[in-house]
């Protein structure tokens, strides 16, 4: 079963200028009420910025066959743990009582770069182990293996490119990340979350806020790029289907 893969490239930008100008709302609505966030970080926590790629994600289903009604991105997005009673996914696919497939979207831009990647990579981590353990002790009742994925939107900056030093004080730490900037680290921890098997696809894209707001971005690795994370997922959903039929 051949995957569609329409307007991927013009549906992507759409996705990409739909975060930075939800950013750029959310941040003037900051400035002018009076929420107890402020500034970038009150625009970061207020949520809704990835939602062009939920919505991109959903109607690339749709149109690979999968009924609309499967598909979860507002509401029922909670699926059960093994370290936790349930974790709240970004969408999430369940046919006909099998869960199919997860998905997360998330995104990182500037000035505190340090702190946030931490927190990404052990979301990230945690979050698929837990999953993984869920199933392994028959969470998801007869369901086969689903299809997990997770999509990254990381801001294109000084910042972000500068080469990080690290703390070393009793042990050396792997050489690919000496030296290396968070778009690089981004770039690692993806690749080794898809090759460990804790995801079955991973997609990083970078772009500037100036360029982001046009929907101009980078895909700053082959192996990461987002046109083999669509097509995987829409041949996972198609020998699903076909073996519902």
């Amino acid at each position: 079963m051949s995957v569609i893969l329409k307007d991927l490239d013009k549906r992507l930008c759409i996705a990409v200028a739909h975060y930075w100008k939800t950013l750029a709302a959310q941040s003037k609505k900051q400035r002018t009420g009076e929420e107890a966030d402020r500034g970038r970080r009150g625009a970061v926590t207020a949520g809704k910025q990835m939602n062009g790629f939920c919505l991109l994600i959903a109607k690339m289903l749709a149109e690979n066959g999968m009924p609309e009604a499967h598909i979860h991105l507002d509401k029922k997005l909670e699926l059960p743990g093994f370290f936790r009673p349930t974790k709240k996914w970004d969408l999430v696919v369940v046919y006909k009582r099998k869960l199919v497939a997860a998905m997360e979207f998330k995104s990182q831009r500037g000035p505190s770069f340090g702190n946030n990647f931490n927190n990404r990579s052990e979301e990230a981590i945690g979050t698929a182990h837990d999953l993984w353990t869920a199933f392994r002790e028959g969470a998801f009742k007869n369901s086969p293996r689903p299809w997990l994925g997770w999509v990254m939107l990381l801001e294109d900056c000084e910042a972000s490119r500068a080469p990080v030093s690290i703390e070393e004080p009793h042990f050396k730490v792997f050489p690919e990340f000496k030296g290396s900037s968070y778009m690089k680290r981004y770039e690692l921890l993806l690749r080794r979350l898809v090759r460990e098997r804790l995801y079955d696809s991973a997609a990083l894209l970078v772009a500037t806020e100036k360029q982001g707001k046009t929907g101009q971005y980078l895909e700053p690795a082959k192996d990461l790029q987002a046109k083999p994370f669509f097509a995987g997922l829409g041949g996972h959903i198609g020998t699903i289907l076909a073996g519902q039929s």
